[in-house]
């Protein structure tokens, strides 16, 4: 991986990640293949709406379908026919989302499979091995995520446990040719992000996470963190927030200089009928819409916006056509690249301030569409 820096505005800033599998224009928003597979939608739509780097989990994968089976077909962009970049996630978040099915030491975590309920033992190592052998180009350490709230005990306990966790999966990546990203934890307290980060800094990470934000704290201590360690992390470097999330976040943390983001929800709220628009937020399941001829979002390239009606769309949801899924979990990503789109070429014109405005404008004010 490569990466460079094209142009800034204020701490926002335009780049690019290359790779040999393609070019990432940042910043840049990652559909979520937990399982190797967005829902509902094939590499074909990815493409589509925009989509040029997407990530997977590596707990998951490892679980089901096991390492064995993917290495054997040719790894995870062979096995799910995706050429692009992909990241893959450590397992770390699933210390704080699956926490009543595990067990933690310093060592690692157990955890208990949530399908079938057998141990599945998670080390530094052993996370960068499945890694390697999923053939991922942005590989992440395994850390330890503390649920919010925590105490300073928990933070403090939690954040020299990744730390730790941190040097041993460098050492077990040793110099390989793949980008490994080390992550920055620490909670909400400013502190202990920026003890995490100088602990961080020496070992040599080709980029630089955020993790354990947006896990329930409110928005204003997540920017306080971002604020923070948006003058020390290299700028030759990417910078990756974990987990976010509402376009109104992603303004916000572009104008704070984050170059990568990831979250399930446009998807999520795609399959629900929760859609997103320039215009504001479209529920689709409102009667309202059972013979609106209109298009979702006039302005959008989308295959559901450029052909068919909201009716047929709501139509499609209300009987439960497949159909719908993928249609309308289209069009949010579509409008989430959009919305990436416009972001880079603010930065690059020099508009960034009044652009980010309008749309967290849009954004507060809540508006729906009718």
């Amino acid at each position: 991986m490569e990466f460079e820096c094209l142009a800034t505005d204020g701490h926002a800033r335009i780049g690019q990640l290359r790779f040999p599998r393609g070019v990432v224009d940042t910043p840049a928003f990652m559909p979520v293949g937990t399982y190797g597979s967005v829902k509902g939608l094939d590499g074909a739509d990815l493409l589509t709406s925009g989509s040029r780097m997407i990530l997977g989990n590596t707990l998951h994968l490892a679980l089901r379908p096991g390492i064995e089976v993917i290495s054997r077909l040719g790894g995870l962009h062979t096995f799910m026919g995706w050429a692009g970049p992909i990241l893959t996630d450590s397992g770390g978040f699933q210390v704080m989302s699956l926490g009543a099915l595990r067990t933690i030491d310093d060592e690692g975590v157990t955890f208990r499979a949530p399908v079938d309920g057998r141990l599945f033992r998670l080390t530094p190592e052993r996370a960068i091995t499945i890694q390697e052998a999923l053939g991922s180009d942005v590989s992440m350490v395994l850390d330890h995520c503390p649920a919010y709230p925590a105490t300073p005990e928990e933070i403090d306990a939690s954040l020299a446990r990744s730390i730790k966790w941190a040097e041993r999966s460098r050492r077990a990546a040793g110099e390989g040719t793949r980008a490994l990203f080390g992550i920055v934890q620490g909670g909400v307290g400013i502190a202990s992000r920026l003890r995490s980060f100088e602990a961080l800094e020496p070992m040599g990470f080709s980029g630089f996470a955020i993790g354990g934000l947006a896990v329930g704290e409110p928005a204003s201590e997540r920017l306080a963190v971002l604020d923070a360690l948006k003058t020390v992390l290299p700028h030759d470097r990417p910078r990756y927030l974990m987990g976010v999330g509402k376009p109104a976040d992603l303004v916000a943390a572009v104008l704070r200089g984050i170059d990568l983001f990831d979250c399930v929800l446009p998807t999520r709220n795609g399959r629900n009928a929760h859609l997103f628009t320039t215009r504001g937020v479209l529920r689709l399941r409102n009667a309202r819409y059972r013979t609106d001829e209109n298009p979702i979002d006039p302005g959008c390239p989308c295959p559901a916006c450029q052909s068919l009606s909201r009716a047929y769309l709501h139509h499609l949801d209300r009987v439960g056509d497949p159909l719908a899924l993928r249609l309308l979990s289209l069009h949010n990503l579509t409008y989430y690249q959009m919305l990436l789109a416009r972001l880079r070429a603010a930065i690059r014109s020099g508009r960034l301030a009044p652009v980010a405005q309008d749309i967290l404008a849009l954004e507060a004010g809540g508006s729906a569409v009718r």
